[in-house]
């Protein structure tokens, strides 16, 4: 591990050193504050031993400073000087302990131990988070895809309603994960729910929870959706799908923000930001009597059509691209290189399962073909035969 010790006693650093080289690290020292932070904005250390008094800047100052710029080192604070106060001061300015002077051999390394490991979880889960962003990247540089990037990156910051609307596999998921990783709500959860796949007599169980007891199989208490996208984004797909009694419920807590599990009569106040998706004409279910009106204008402040694959073949090559590198990091393969005439004989396809079907070919070809991926492949392999 690398460690950074800021201390301007010299006999404290050395020492500090002499403990921490003989349990295997890598340590580096700054005499003052000033030169501390400089070391640490620059050095991308594992943990951080920092004293409070010193000259040029004292500790909570670096501490501060250093909390300011985004540094994901852990911090533990030392000081011959210490009180209650400044300990609980350090503590709520972000450092993940304090230490007081004389330091104990067996209390630096158990406390550098925790933080190592704490600076290694936010690591690795700023690393997953990016995984996981890149995985809902929405591709394209079509007209289409540049007006829905722009209406959605001047709707995520706001609380409007949003209803996206567009044929199965054009990527409504995407627009909707998009607009909550862009809002004020991205470090709280995102909720799906496919209304589609849950049973009509099950849905407002999935939605509002229930109470133990409230039917057969009601075994123990049980949160909805609603409440565990508390904070954050409850994205309900397909929910020109729902039924009318759980859209009649759905309607209440879009009023109220208000929820009752089934068999309970107690309302729980929720903070959640719906946005919703189907691949329904909805003002067709409106006449037919299978939507109701006045909760279809509550969803749709903001209305979003993605456009099917075919209404954007220019974006087929980006596409493409976009999911050989996510197989060949999938399975472990070499990427593959298409041939223009390739990419014009996938523009000639109908592509009625959209962008869905067409990372499906991607695959199907990573797995069939040569090194190259040819215009004889596309019409080998891009549609299976029935």
């Amino acid at each position: 591990m690398k460690i950074l010790i800021i201390d301007d006693e010299r006999s404290i650093r050395n020492a500090l050193k002499d403990i921490l080289e003989m349990d295997n690290h890598t340590v580096a020292l700054a005499c003052d504050g000033k030169e501390g932070v400089e070391a640490a904005l620059s050095g991308n250390y594992d943990a951080i031993f920092c004293d409070i008094k010193m000259p040029r800047m004292d500790g909570i100052e670096v501490l501060d400073t250093l909390a300011r710029e985004g540094c994901e080192s852990s911090i533990i604070m030392i000081s011959g000087h210490g009180t209650i106060d400044t300990a609980v001061e350090c503590i709520k300015k972000g450092a993940f302990d304090f230490i007081e002077k004389p330091l104990d051999l067996n209390r630096i390394l158990i406390t550098l131990k925790n933080a190592t490991d704490k600076t290694q979880l936010v690591k690795e889960t700023t690393i997953l988070k990016k995984k996981v962003s890149a995985k809902y990247e929405i591709i394209g540089e079509s007209t289409a895809i540049k007006h829905i990037k722009d209406i959605v990156d001047r709707v995520a910051p706001t609380e409007a309603r949003v209803l996206i609307t567009g044929s199965n596999g054009t990527g409504k998921e995407l627009v909707a994960r998009r607009l909550h990783e862009k809002s004020t709500r991205a470090s709280a959860p995102f909720i799906e729910v496919n209304c589609a796949a849950i049973p009509s007599e099950l849905i407002e169980s999935e939605l509002f929870g229930h109470e133990k007891g409230a039917f057969t199989s009601a075994v123990r208490q049980h949160k909805g959706k609603f409440e565990q996208a508390d904070g954050g984004t409850l994205f309900l797909d397909e929910i020109g799908d729902m039924s009318l009694a759980a859209q009649a419920k759905v309607l209440r807590v879009l009023q109220e923000n208000k929820i009752s599990r089934v068999g309970s009569d107690k309302d729980i106040t929720v903070n959640v930001r719906v946005v919703a998706a189907t691949n329904k004409n909805i003002t067709e279910e409106i006449e037919k009597g299978n939507f109701r009106e006045d909760l279809y204008h509550r969803l749709s402040v903001i209305l979003i059509h993605v456009p099917t694959l075919a209404e954007r073949v220019e974006d087929i090559p980006l596409l493409v691209e976009h999911f050989i590198k996510q197989i060949s990091r999938e399975m472990g393969i070499t990427p593959k290189k298409v041939t223009p005439e390739a990419y014009e004989e996938l523009n000639k396809l109908p592509w009625r399962g959209n962008i869905r079907e067409l990372r499906n070919v991607t695959e199907r070809l990573m797995i069939l073909c040569g090194p190259k991926i040819t215009k004889e492949d596309i019409i080998a392999y891009a549609t299976p035969a029935i």
